[in-house]
């Protein structure tokens, strides 16, 4: 993420207008646009190996999975982010245009670069989503994926799965070898 050059405070239905005619996308927070940079092959590998597995497991389902171009808005006010992939189940995102505001499930490729950042204040963020269930967090650049599940009580719980480990993500029902999200992909070595 990029601060924009000439950043001013916008509201969110500005930013709303706004984006629509911009050529690249941008995440909103606290009334700043931020332009969302390019990722590498092994990161959008990895999204869209989870994102064609989630469409065909949710296949006839009433939860629909989408990827890196949906926008999740915390509140209709924002902030704005844009996940890797997001599934929603709730009946009013079937309606939405714009963006989804009630997902279940929030995946974030994590790259040097943002690491720190999903982990920390975009999680804080969307903790503040009543429906979230899910989020996690997939290293692209060695196998590993963090699971960060609300429980029965209110508390996040982390999930952790390793190479050889088979995942359950319990929002969709959902398991699979750790190994599918990373079909086809290449870490330096």
């Amino acid at each position: 993420m990029v601060a924009s050059p000439d950043s001013k405070y916008m509201s969110p239905q500005e930013y709303l207008e706004w984006e629509e005619r911009q050529e690249i996308k941008y995440e909103y927070i606290d009334g700043e646009v931020f332009a969302m940079t390019g990722g590498t092959l092994p990161h959008t590998t990895i999204a869209l190996n989870l994102a064609s597995a989630l469409k065909i497991h949710l296949r006839g389902s009433a939860c629909l999975p989408f990827m890196a171009d949906a926008k999740v808005g915390i509140s209709e006010k924002g902030p704005f982010h844009y996940p890797d992939v997001v599934v929603s189940c709730d009946e009013r995102d079937k309606q939405a245009i714009q963006f989804l505001q009630y997902p279940c499930l929030i995946v974030e490729v994590l790259s040097p670069s943002t690491e720190a950042y999903d982990r920390g204040q975009k999680f804080t963020r969307y903790r503040r989503i009543e429906t979230l269930q899910e989020y996690v967090l997939i290293d692209a650049e060695k196998v590993g994926l963090d699971c960060f599940r609300l429980n029965d009580r209110g508390l996040w719980e982390l999930h952790p799965y390793e190479e050889g480990d088979e995942v359950h993500l319990t929002s969709v029902d959902f398991h699979f070898p750790i190994s599918l999200v990373y079909e086809n992909v290449q870490f330096p070595v």
